[in-house]
């Protein structure tokens, strides 16, 4: 671990893009071919009624998602800061309550969603033609909540002293193990939506596996014991506060996904299936550039930590042209190469029609979604939990949800599809004031190495 801390606060921006940004770049690459891979199988059935509804389903997977991020991106946040204080009764306090809550809390998401599954299936847009396949897919899913919850918090936990390659790799198992069984699933077998989401289970229970066996073997300055756990004012505030930036986003995602999806569905299965391609691809952008982020995290609220305002501020200006550079490339790739990608799906023409189109709006905004990603990462590293969560709710909720109703009262189906290219605009606009507003604060208060007290309470804002 010292090695790694040594990295994190002397490292090369070279040294620290290999060992944090590719790995985690790797990680999301390999969550969007997760992401897809349900998609991908399901679409070789050739029918969209299976295709919309694991759409249809998505908001829930990533309202599990969310969960799981208040306490992997806190805990991650929190512990890191905690390294460069060397705080080690901290670390494992955080971790052991982490560890404790995504599996409680998984139960509960478990409980409610297969009590209430077909009011959920309906209020998520399922008709005649995906109901069945809408509660087949949500009722699996929400049975094995506390082992996707508990991969999801410590695939990221794990990074918090820089150990990104390890979390890869807990990708990456759970990855493979997902695509072979989805082909063994839903092709051989013939499960259809009942098999992708049971080897969507499986895959995150083999991740799950890897994570434990490198906590308890190989990082022992983490806990997963009951008796680490402190409830104290001083532990879970900055863990919820730090975590909620992130969370908060996701779980925007997750209604405003439903709001998006029902207005869609009304168009028929068609357009939103056609929809949920897009997004797929579109998530080659985001995803990467959430990747490029999430990788400098740790180093960014390192340094931050130990109160070397120069190493932050450089890092914070070489990340934003890291990501503006990687998104304009990968934009122009997808660009190019839509047709081809759109037809990996299905090979129904009404769909891809569809498709060709709606692959337009997350382009338009591709190259700059990293800077909107590296204003909320600036804000949570540095502990302005107030600022971030704000900051992630305006392009998820805020504006995005009466921009929604805005441009399809307008525009029809096409206003629903590029209203978040239009919210994207006014989002970045203002994280980018809110980062400069908290930067010109910072740079006028002691560092948290001169000030513990001043550090708590940045913590807590």
């Amino acid at each position: 671990m010292e090695s790694n801390q040594e990295m994190l606060e002397h490292g090369s921006f070279a040294k620290l893009a290999f060992r944090l940004g590719l790995p985690t770049i790797v990680i999301m690459l390999v969550m969007v071919i997760y992401n897809m891979a349900d998609t991908f199988f399901i679409g070789q059935t050739q029918d969209p009624g299976k295709l919309a509804a694991v759409s249809l389903c998505a908001p829930i997977f990533t309202m599990l998602s969310g969960i799981g991020t208040l306490l992997g991106s806190g805990g991650c946040t929190a512990i890191s800061i905690a390294l460069g204080r060397r705080d080690t009764k901290q670390i494992k306090a955080y971790t052991s309550i982490c560890c404790a809550g995504s599996l409680l809390l998984g139960a509960a998401f478990s409980a409610v969603i297969i009590a209430m599954i077909s009011p959920v299936s309906a209020l998520l847009g399922a008709g005649p033609d995906t109901m069945a396949y809408t509660r087949s897919y949500l009722g699996i899913i929400a049975g094995g909540a506390p082992i996707i919850l508990f991969n999801n918090v410590f695939t990221n936990i794990i990074r918090a002293d820089g150990a990104a390659r390890e979390s890869m790799m807990a990708n990456a198992i759970g990855t493979i193990t997902n695509i072979l069984l989805d082909a063994v699933f839903i092709l051989i077998f013939s499960w259809g939506v009942a098999g992708a989401a049971i080897a969507t289970v499986i895959g995150n229970a083999a991740g799950s596996l890897y994570l434990l066996w490198y906590i308890r073997k190989k990082q022992t300055a983490f806990s997963l014991s009951p008796k680490d756990i402190i409830l104290k004012k001083e532990i879970i505030l900055p863990l919820i506060t730090l975590g909620l930036p992130l969370a908060c986003s996701t779980l925007l995602i997750s209604c405003s996904g439903m709001i998006s999806n029902r207005f869609l569905i009304s168009y028929g299965s068609i357009p939103l299936a056609a929809q949920g391609i897009s997004g797929k691809i579109g998530m080659l952008i985001s995803m990467t550039a959430m990747g490029i982020c999430m990788g400098f995290q740790p180093a960014v609220s390192f340094n931050y930590g130990r109160g070397n305002k120069k190493r932050l501020y450089e890092l914070i200006k070489k990340i934003g042209i890291l990501t503006v550079a990687v998104g304009s490339i990968l934009t122009t790739i997808c660009f190019l190469f839509r047709i081809p990608l759109i037809s990996l799906f299905i090979k129904n023409s009404e769909v891809t029609g569809y498709a060709e189109t709606m692959i337009l709006a997350p382009l338009i905004t591709g190259p700059f979604t990293g800077l909107y990603q590296l204003c909320q990462t600036f804000l949570q590293s540095t502990g302005k939990a107030s600022y971030a969560t704000f900051a992630a709710l305006l392009d998820k909720g805020i504006l995005y949800i009466p921009m929604l109703f805005i441009m399809k009262s307008v525009f029809g189906l096409y206003g629903i599809v590029f209203s978040s290219a239009v919210t994207f605009i006014f989002s970045l606009s203002v994280s980018t004031f809110l980062c400069l507003k908290w930067n010109k604060s910072i740079s006028h208060t002691p560092t948290a190495s001169s000030s513990e007290p001043a550090l708590k309470k940045r913590l807590y804002a």
